[in-house]
């Protein structure tokens, strides 16, 4: 694996005091789909930790899935019961899509199948997804609203967000997986109406990140309503122009990606057991 960098975009310093140039890291480039594979998996695990301490677990509810990089039909997947802060590379299980286990010798959450398999056929260019039950997402998603652009982070989502606008019970049915993968669309996120969340991404950190910031985004809306209905005046929306500048700064993938980076560095180091 190679570490790669590349030139600070704009908005951050660009020289130090001495006059050097400064860099930042990118996505890393790897000389195997072997060592790809280990770093997608490792990347995975961490992402599942990172759930846990953000209190997105809930029983044996939720997953996160990332394609193989030798065998992009197939996706590896936390095994079904699994606590999310004890997972470990070695636990994912590969699953093709069909739903079948090709690698691993543990269960698997048939609404993963469902959901994921669908997800990951309708949208070639996405290489993880992530559904959890958090409670703002839950409780958002019981509610005739969207996300709308009160916060700068909210607007990472602005008109980037879909919603699957049925209830039909724990998703189990290929064809309501399929219906999940419309609405998504060509968006970064969908809301499943009296469910939850998910999101998409390019990597795990990206679709990772984009759901633990688009689960605090709810949780800021509903409570930004709470206390309009307080004052008596409602939240104040960010224009039309200034949500669409914002999600250009903040909403695109090597952003969502980069923002996972401080987690994972945190995770890996204290839990280094998450990569055997």
């Amino acid at each position: 694996m190679t570490a790669t960098h590349t030139p600070a975009p704009a908005g951050a310093a660009t020289e130090g005091s001495t006059g050097q140039q400064l860099y930042m890291a990118t996505p890393p480039t790897f000389d195997s789909p072997a060592e790809e594979r280990a770093h997608r998996k490792a990347k995975l695990a961490a992402a599942f930790r990172m759930f846990s301490k953000a209190g997105l677990d809930e029983g044996v509810a939720g997953h996160i899935t990332v394609r193989d990089p030798a065998a992009p039909d197939t996706f590896w997947v936390n095994p079904f019961g699994m606590h999310f802060s004890m997972i470990k590379s070695s636990d994912l299980v590969r699953v093709n899509e069909d739903g079948q286990v090709v690698e691993g010798d543990r269960a698997v959450n048939g609404a993963a199948v469902a959901i994921h398999c669908a997800v990951h056929a309708a949208r070639p260019d996405v290489l993880a997804a992530a559904h959890a039950h958090g409670p703002a997402g839950k409780t958002l998603s019981s509610l005739e609203v969207g996300i709308e652009p009160l916060t700068q982070d909210s607007c990472a989502f602005y008109e980037d967000v879909g919603l699957h606008d049925t209830f039909t019970g724990v998703v189990l049915d290929r064809e309501e997986g399929r219906r999940i993968g419309v609405a998504l669309g060509s968006h970064k996120a969908v809301i499943l109406r009296n469910h939850g969340m998910l999101t998409v991404g390019t990597t795990v950190d990206s679709a990772a990140w984009w759901f633990l910031t688009l689960e605090r985004t709810a949780q800021c809306q509903l409570t930004a309503y709470a206390a309009a209905a307080g004052i008596g005046k409602p939240p104040r929306r960010i224009s039309h122009e200034e949500a669409e500048l914002t999600r250009s700064q903040v909403g695109y993938e090597f952003a969502g990606w980069f923002q996972f980076q401080p987690i994972w560095e945190r995770i890996s180091a204290a839990e280094p057991e998450l990569f055997d």
